[in-house]
């Protein structure tokens, strides 16, 4: 059933940005561009940058299926498996101190969760790409272990330790970590990526946004960008619960680079929902927050950080 409680509506309303006509929900800003991302059609190749399982269909689910149905192609790539969250650890070892291969088998299962849920999006196996880096570490790799490698605390790997990764052993540095992602834009060649923002609360978010914004940048012709925004501040989203019907609000840190709301037909909407009820190791243990992103749209800034957003003329 989709919420339509007309009291909850009209806060919503009075709490949201101004949207226009076609569902872009962000304040007309002279100098920017309000569109919120580009054309989408079978020309389309979309590269989603997901710092852990789950993450792509959370934010993206909805463009994913766009692209495809559009005959475009979409690839995801998952920069770690998932396998340091900690109450699924707990969970799985029954213990408050799970061993190594505890962590490995939920990276293990998270992976195959992922295949299921953007399988379920419309994206082809060859669209799948996991490089497997420490879930939890992937700053440490852009700082102090760009070329001393780094060891899990959760699984014990300084290297990739999964098989269906797609450079299985390469080290855990963050040299690696970059001729991995820029060897997955060379095969790509995507034309629209979407990442997230280094606003992002979460260090692996960060790293993610921190890294897509150093190489994206490089090749002669450069793919567009749009940032996206996961933990993006306390109590948000907000309510956190499955609400069909209802769009989703700017999070108070992504807010001032003036999101623009991706809007979701229905049947996207329910499908994106499906997809996401393939993650049944994060919906033990953190439904409502997870849930709470199947709404009528998906956010996405054209600027990453708020350098960026302040350097756009006014």
């Amino acid at each position: 059933m989709r919420f339509s409680a007309t009291c909850f509506m009209a806060w919503l309303m009075a709490s949201a940005p101004a949207s226009d006509a076609i569902g872009n929900s962000a304040a007309p800003v002279a100098g920017r561009d309000p569109e919120v991302l580009l054309r989408i059609d079978s020309a389309t190749s979309l590269l989603v940058v997901s710092p852990h399982p789950d993450d792509e269909t959370l934010c993206c689910g909805g463009v994913i299926q766009r692209v495809v149905r559009a005959g475009g192609r979409v690839t995801v790539v998952w920069l770690t498996s998932g396998d340091a969250a900690r109450m699924n650890l707990i969970l799985m070892g029954r213990s408050l101190f799970p061993s190594a291969a505890v962590a490995r088998e939920l990276g293990t299962q998270r992976m195959g969760e992922a295949r299921i849920a953007t399988a379920q999006l419309g994206v082809a196996a060859a669209g799948q790409l996991f490089l497997g880096y420490p879930d939890g570490g992937l700053l440490e790799l852009l700082g102090t272990h760009r070329t001393v490698p780094y060891t899990s605390p959760t699984t014990g790997a300084a290297v990739v330790p999964y098989p269906g990764a797609l450079y299985p052993g390469h080290a855990y540095t963050g040299e690696s970590l970059e001729r991995d992602f820029v060897a997955v834009l060379e095969r790509v060649q995507p034309t629209l990526i979407l990442a997230p923002t280094p606003l992002d609360t979460h260090p692996d978010h960060r790293a993610a946004g921190l890294l897509t914004q150093r190489l994206a940048a490089r090749p002669a012709a450069p793919p567009s960008v749009r940032y996206w925004i996961v933990h993006g501040g306390e109590g948000w989203p907000s309510p956190r619960d499955l609400l069909l019907g209802v769009p989703l609000t700017p999070a108070p840190r992504g807010a001032p680079l003036w999101p623009a709301g991706f809007a979701l037909e229905p049947a996207e909407e329910d499908a994106k929902l499906l997809a996401l009820r393939s993650y049944q190791t994060q919906l033990r243990v953190m439904a409502p927050f997870l849930l709470s992103f199947v709404r009528t749209n998906e956010l996405f800034a054209s600027h990453a950080d708020l350098d960026a957003q302040q350097a756009q003329p006014r």
